[in-house]
């Protein structure tokens, strides 16, 4: 089980493409309505230089960046996935992402501790999210709770 002497230690790292097609794709399955994030023409006219990422989409980017890390990021952390839960996920956004980036995610264990008597314990992950040019892009905070007894 994760405990405080863990916080800090690293849960991969890695860069990753952004693919029109994958931020269409995710447009289209979250009910995106805005052109912007099909249609090339409509982003540049609403001033962007490429299709903008949306901003969750970067959970999405996140996964695939642990994955192909190789570390399993559950059996690090020690927890049990029938009794964990995705308790919170927050945002920091610093500057625009956009199709044809390469972006870097660099993940983190920033906490961890327990409520009602140890029955929950709380991991908290932060991943640093900068793109080719090593502009800073994002912040991302999740925490997971696992049920105890």
């Amino acid at each position: 089980m994760a405990d405080k002497s863990m916080i800090g230690m690293d849960l991969g790292k890695g860069s990753i493409d952004v693919e029109k097609g994958r931020l269409r794709f995710f447009a289209k399955a979250t009910g995106e309505t805005s052109p912007e994030y099909v249609d090339e023409s409509a982003a540049r006219d609403a001033g962007h230089r490429s299709l903008p990422v949306p901003p969750t989409f970067f959970m999405c980017l996140n996964s695939d960046v642990a994955a192909a890390s190789g570390i399993d990021r559950m059996k690090v952390l020690q927890l049990d996935l029938g009794r964990i839960l995705h308790a919170e996920q927050a945002f920091d956004y610093h500057r625009m992402a956009y199709a044809g980036d390469v972006l870097q995610f660099e993940t983190t264990l920033t906490d961890v501790y327990d409520k009602k008597g140890g029955a929950l314990h709380f991991v908290v992950t932060t991943t640093r999210v900068t793109n080719q040019n090593g502009e800073h892009v994002a912040d991302m905070r999740g925490t997971l709770v696992e049920r105890r007894g």
